[in-house]
């Protein structure tokens, strides 16, 4: 059974159509991290899948139930770390996350959640009007970790965080998905999204533009591996060289940059740059970031229906 299924799922303010015929699914286990620019559609694909916003045609399952049929059997079982969330100034992290405990029906241990999500005992009983907003944040993923959920929904959940604080989540989540837990990670930090996700799915103008893992788009999207050659001297014509394999290349500042579609292409530049009389320094290989891949689904070209 997947975690998350959608036919066919449509949304229309007035004339704008936030979510457009998206069939989309996520299967139990995974960590799926769900990208696209703002005004994409992301959030409002969330709110159908929580009850929150009714769609105006087309389904949507989460752990086998249907989302406006059964959101609170889907409640009980699923945690939220919402974009927008709301908490009680004058309540201690401790009672936000007894409360949630007591919404949820179980007899979960509140030190034990706080303090996975880097909150000690000191932090616990203090107000939440005087925390950071990362120490906000850490305090809403661990209401969201009550219950055990099956499927943890994470909406931009390194917000507020240092580098320390996002490292921290990542190893919750990669945890938490060793243990079975699916975990849907929508998010504009794409380092983080890159670092812990399975598969991705972009959207663009309210479609699902493409859906794979990150070395299936950059597959798909032919971006390969980008190696630099620092050498003594550029040779005359080095960028109208014709190399099999490789897509582009271009020379400045003593540097030769090349983009290979094929890991082999990688010595032919080296040995063709080596037959033109130049004398290579150094060598920098990179392969296409999410960063990159993000960028060429939703700004540089029109892709549209790619799917694993």
């Amino acid at each position: 059974m997947a975690a998350i299924e959608t036919t066919g799922l449509t949304k229309r303010f007035g004339d704008v159509r936030a979510v457009e015929e998206l069939d989309l699914t996520v299967e139990s286990g995974e960590v799926f991290g769900f990208l696209g620019p703002n005004g994409a559609g992301k959030s409002t694909t969330i709110d159908i899948l929580l009850d929150f916003v009714r769609p105006t045609a087309g389904t949507a399952e989460v752990l086998g139930y249907d989302a406006q049929r059964s959101p609170t059997e889907i409640h009980q079982r699923v945690g939220i770390l919402p974009e927008g969330y709301g908490l009680y100034d004058r309540l201690s992290g401790r009672k936000h996350v007894e409360f949630m405990i007591e919404s949820k029906e179980v007899d979960d241990d509140p030190g034990r959640l706080l303090d996975l999500v880097g909150l000690d005992a000191e932090d616990a009983e203090r107000a939440v009007g005087g925390y950071s907003k990362g120490m906000a944040q850490r305090l809403v993923l661990g209401m969201a970790l009550v219950g055990d959920p099956d499927l943890l929904i994470l909406d931009e959940p390194s917000t507020g965080l240092d580098p320390n604080g996002a490292r921290e989540v990542r190893r919750i989540v990669r945890d938490l998905a060793d243990g079975g837990t699916t975990v849907f990670f929508s998010s504009h930090v794409l380092g983080q999204v890159e670092a812990v996700c399975d598969r991705v799915g972009i959207m663009r103008e309210g479609r699902l533009v493409a859906v794979d893992t990150i070395d299936g788009l950059r597959d798909s999207i032919g971006s390969g591996a980008t190696i630099e050659l620092e050498v003594d001297r550029v040779p005359d014509g080095v960028e109208s060289l014709s190399i099999d394999g490789v897509s582009d290349l271009t020379a400045a500042d003593g540097t030769i940059r090349a983009t290979c579609l094929d890991p082999s292409a990688k010595l032919a530049v080296i040995d063709r740059v080596r037959e033109e009389g130049a004398a290579i320094r150094d060598i920098t290989t990179r392969e296409s970031s999410l960063e990159d891949l993000f960028t060429a689904y939703t700004v540089d070209r029109q892709t549209e229906g790619v799917r694993a």
